[in-house]
């Protein structure tokens, strides 16, 4: 990087970094507060009880008891922002936030040494002549990365690349959300070795882990289809009218900034070609991590090693926290970036996230004050109730639909799964559903509902990253959730008509 080119990348510009729309983050804090205060309610009115649970917190069938004796206290509910860092759930939440604020340090670093648009220009020219190939590449390895390895928050990363890439083409930013961040939610729809989903369930419902392999590739083939046909179309009519984006207007700011004409400088500055390297570099140490975790993870599974299978399971993060960040400071040092620079460009790249902090805050006092209410079991116990004496085929719907509204309040895959899989289990056996069968409905119930409710602080996250409203979005994606619906109908009424094993 030339001299003036250093210098005027020292001087911070409005839009550096991720630069979370703050409206959208204010009009979502607003509607998770009116859940806290209706599950707080909830926790007033429904009639309390519990299950026992064995040493692994797995529920054990025909324990229920009523509490007759318990209330919350009203104090606990006001005060469960505060309270939920002392529950169980509350390590899960300072790992995103400590993730969360690793990516806005190191991503404001790469905007403004030109990282960002060095990746952009290169990924553009080299697909030029095959635009709707990228797509295609782009969703596969979202889906595969995740259906595999379980990567999610790392999806995070590839989201304003993805965006830039996607404006870049003549597209638009919902067009680059949907092939980085919607892509890695479905690829944990159709999960095949996902270690966080297929691993848990199938381990607690007393099945081979990852038996009953053929559906499950057969669910990502048509779930890939599915969402690269769509995103194509999208984009291809975007392509010729702009202005029917509902982000066209919100997008006019990211375009200006990823201009291909006023970005193609980069090409010739043999700094930000280093800088990139390194970065580049660094991430493939995170590959390598995601990789190590899923054969961690499948090993773990195989041999009933629950270290193993710990250690697995976090590798993936553990390496995108360390790796992810040092790439994007060596590659502000490589650039020109030096000493206290370096650091206070970090240090606003961590300001620019911090408006995210109160959504993952409220989410998890949500989910402190239903477990704290005790009606979590209460709820349970009811849908085990209405499922006696209901057809295999009605028995798979319920038993989805109750996953997906559970996924409003639990967001945990694995945590939903020690919550209801015992349970579920059992009611399979009594109703002829296989236990496979409630394998891939979990899969299914919990992998697109990452994407629709304001709960998932991860989605809320992506979309702010790019201005966009959880109104628009809902508007957006309502047709994606309308097919994929039809095709999780689809595959669990083939699951009960095969006897899927």
């Amino acid at each position: 990087m030339t001299k003036e080119k250093v210098e005027d990348a020292k001087q911070p510009a409005q839009s550096e970094g991720l630069n979370i729309d703050k409206k959208t983050i204010l009009s979502i804090l607003a509607v998770l507060a009116v859940i806290l205060v209706f599950v707080g309610i909830l926790t007033q009115v429904v009639p309390r009880g519990e299950y026992q649970t064995d040493a692994n917190g797995s529920i054990v069938d025909g324990t229920y008891t009523p509490i007759d004796n318990y209330r919350m206290p009203v104090w606990k509910i006001i005060a469960s922002p505060v309270l939920a860092f002392t529950s169980d759930n509350a390590m899960t939440g300072i790992a995103i936030l400590a993730i969360l604020i690793l990516v806005g340090g190191t991503f404001l670093i790469l905007d403004r040494i030109g990282v960002l648009k060095y990746i952009m220009v290169t990924i553009v020219d080299k697909f030029q002549t095959r635009r709707y190939a990228l797509i295609a590449v782009m969703v596969f390895a979202g889906m595969f990365l995740s259906s595999t390895a379980g990567i999610l928050e790392e999806s995070l990363t590839l989201v304003p690349i993805a965006v830039a890439v996607a404006l870049a083409m003549g597209w638009d930013s919902l067009t680059g959300i949907g092939m980085s961040f919607v892509a890695v939610a479905f690829g944990f729809t159709a999960a095949t070795f996902n270690p966080f989903n297929v691993i848990t369930v199938q381990k607690l419902a007393g099945l081979s882990v990852f038996s009953g392999l053929w559906l499950r590739l057969l669910l990502f083939a048509v779930v890939y289809l599915t969402l690269t046909g769509f995103l194509i179309l999208y984009a291809k009519r975007i392509e010729k009218h702009p202005e029917k984006s509902i982000a066209f207007e919100s997008d006019k700011a990211i375009r200006g900034k990823y201009s291909m004409t006023e970005c193609r400088y980069v090409l010739d500055e043999p700094s930000i070609r280093k800088a990139t390297r390194v970065f580049v570099g660094c991430l493939g140490m995170v590959l390598v991590g995601i990789a190590a975790s899923f054969i961690l993870s499948y090993a773990g599974g195989r041999t009933e090693n629950e270290l193993m299978q710990t250690i697995g399971s976090n590798a993936s993060l553990a390496c995108m926290a360390i790796f992810f960040p040092v790439g994007g400071l060596l590659a502000g040092h490589v650039s020109g970036l030096r000493g206290k620079e370096l650091w206070k460009a970090f240090g606003k790249g961590v300001k620019t996230i911090l408006p995210v902090v109160p959504l993952i805050i409220f989410i998890l006092a949500i989910t402190y004050i239903l477990d704290t209410g005790k009606i979590m079991h209460t709820l349970l116990y009811h849908i085990n109730s209405a499922m006696h004496g209901i057809s295999p085929y009605g028995a798979i719907l319920l038993m989805f639909v109750f996953i997906a509204v559970l996924e409003f309040f639990i967001g945990s895959g694995t945590a939903k799964a020690f919550l209801i899989v015992p349970l579920m289990s059992m009611l399979c056996d009594l109703v002829g559903v296989t236990r496979q069968s409630m394998v891939v409905t979990f899969c299914m119930a919990d992998g697109f509902t990452n994407l629709l409710y304001p709960t998932s602080g991860l989605m809320i996250i992506a979309i702010g990253m790019v201005g966009i409203s959880y109104k628009k979005w809902l508007k957006w994606s309502w047709k994606l959730f309308a097919l994929e619906g039809i095709v999780s109908l689809a595959f669990m009424m083939l699951a009960v008509a095969v006897h899927y094993q």
